[in-house]
């Protein structure tokens, strides 16, 4: 039998045992660069990926829209490094995570936030809520095996209504 999984806002606080939110309201310092014409919103997140022969690497991922309510039965984690997810233009999507896959999961509603999970939190990938959304990652390229992934004991669905 599944379990209705609560979904809560995405704040930098709530996420702050899984990793940080990317947003420019969650900046320490922010100054104006580039002869004013810009603001640099510094240091917005803990990128983990040089050690054990790790490199830091930029990809793009296209994610497709998942339908609700939507069965959480898996996570994975990345145990050599963090991984950051940057939207890509207007999206809202579903992040989910754990303390472990024996604990009950935590649900995030991102509205044109990032997110980077630090190395070796459990989560589920990519859950886009509205439509096709690209996003920015970073994470760690290089030796070593970096995806564990666990199947859940107790299956937990996403449901925003």
């Amino acid at each position: 039998m599944s379990k209705l999984l609560r979904v809560e806002a995405l704040t930098p606080a709530g996420f702050a045992p899984f990793g940080d939110v990317i947003e420019a309201d969650a900046a320490a310092t922010h100054c104006a660069v580039n002869a004013g014409t810009a603001t640099r919103y510094h240091d917005l997140a803990r990128i983990d990926t040089a050690g054990e022969s790790g490199r830091t690497a930029l990809s793009l991922f296209r994610a497709a829209p998942r339908d609700l309510p939507f069965r959480v039965a898996m996570l994975e984690r990345h145990p050599l490094g963090s991984q950051a997810f940057v939207p890509l233009g207007e999206a809202r999507y579903a992040v989910v995570v754990a303390a472990d896959p024996a604990a009950p999961p935590r649900a995030f509603l991102a509205q044109r936030q990032g997110i980077n999970y630090r190395r070796g939190v459990w989560h589920h990938p990519l859950i886009v809520l509205d439509r096709i959304t690209d996003f920015l990652c970073i994470d760690r390229a290089g030796t070593g095996e970096n995806c564990d992934e666990v199947s859940l004991a107790q299956e937990w669905v996403l449901d925003l209504t």
